[in-house]
């Protein structure tokens, strides 16, 4: 299943997932951090999945099993497992609205107390658990899931195999006012969100309907939970974000980024492609491709790391410069 390759009891059998230094027989675990290499000597664990190249250093009492990428492959494993534990959810539960003319596919589920607007969408297998909100022509793509409590306003696209998470608000109006005198004039927010395919929204994230056109999200594109991405930004394609990010209005990011949590991103920037963004970084300016930036103001990386290993010098720095100071004024007297 895995194209692996065993070393050890090849009749060994396992019906559980555990972490390496929490192994217990019967229990399949995986070792992809070297951090965790001294465990896999002492692991209860029945079979662990290693890295092909690994060759141990000392005894291993479990099976084990080379692949590839042991993190992908114990994350397809937990997939497969996934689907096979999950409730078959089919059907339409009451209470629910529905409104008229709105097709239910024959495979799909909409759960109780869910409402379901006008002129709404709906590809096959399609699942909206109770308590969802889904607006006036939005247009969801086969085999997605909405879970409960999500909210798609009127007009916003949703995609194919797209999983929005507890609390989601898709197309909620952009934030802007427009200052009037000592006032502010709201500006009304007519544009939709585009949702690619294969996108991940994590719970009570927020992503807003553009002014004019769209709000995109590429596809494969992987959103955390508590995020929040403002009227007109677009995310490229496989993009991945951590939680409590915040993306302002207009930014442009772009294909195979990398952004840590916390990081806040100023509005009508363009971040290029294959970037890595450390934890609470903020950006207030462009970022060209292929960059590994971190800190506010950001800086490179290994920059940033020899910047805060000379900060934590400072107190001995001054030390020094105020003993030089003092032998200095004794040689001028």
């Amino acid at each position: 299943m895995v194209q692996g390759t065993v070393i050890g009891n090849p009749d060994a059998a396992v019906s559980t997932f555990a972490k390496i230094e929490e192994g217990q027989p019967g229990a399949i675990s995986f070792l992809a951090n070297p951090k965790y290499s001294k465990y896999i000597y002492t692991t209860g664990s029945s079979v662990v999945l290693v890295k092909r190249d690994f060759e141990p250093e000392g005894e291993v009492k479990a099976t084990l099993i080379k692949v590839d990428d042991p993190y992908a492959t114990v994350a397809t494993l937990l997939r497969m497992v996934s689907e096979m534990l999950a409730p078959k959810h089919v059907g339409i539960e009451q209470p629910s609205y529905i409104s008229e003319g709105v097709t239910i596919p024959e495979d799909g589920y909409v759960g109780a107390f869910a409402y379901i607007g006008k002129g709404v969408t709906l590809g096959k297998g399609v699942k909206i658990f109770p308590q969802a909100y889904i607006g006036d022509g939005v247009t969801i793509g086969d085999n997605s899931v909405i879970y409960p409590g999500v909210k798609i306003y009127h007009g916003c696209k949703i995609g194919a195999r797209c999983v929005l998470h507890a609390g989601a608000v898709i197309g909620a109006d952009g934030f802007g006012f427009a200052p009037v005198g000592e006032h502010y004039e709201k500006i009304p927010q007519i544009g939709i969100v585009e949702i690619a395919d294969d996108v991940e929204i994590g719970a009570n994230t927020t992503i807003d309907r553009a002014t004019m056109g769209a709000t995109r999200i590429g596809h494969g594109v992987k959103l955390d939970n508590l995020i929040q991405v403002a009227h007109n930004c677009e995310v490229g394609h496989d993009t991945v974000m951590a939680s409590q990010s915040g993306i302002a209005g207009s930014t442009k990011i772009g294909s195979n980024c990398q952004v840590g949590g916390q990081v806040g991103f100023a509005g009508h920037l363009h971040i290029g492609d294959r970037v890595m963004i450390g934890a609470q970084a903020g950006i207030p300016a462009d970022v060209p491709s292929d960059q590994q930036i971190i800190g506010s103001p950001p800086s490179p990386i290994k920059d940033f790391f020899r910047q805060a290993a000379a900060v934590k010098r400072l107190p001995d720095l001054i030390k020094t410069v105020r003993d030089i100071e003092r032998r200095l004024n004794n040689i001028d007297k």
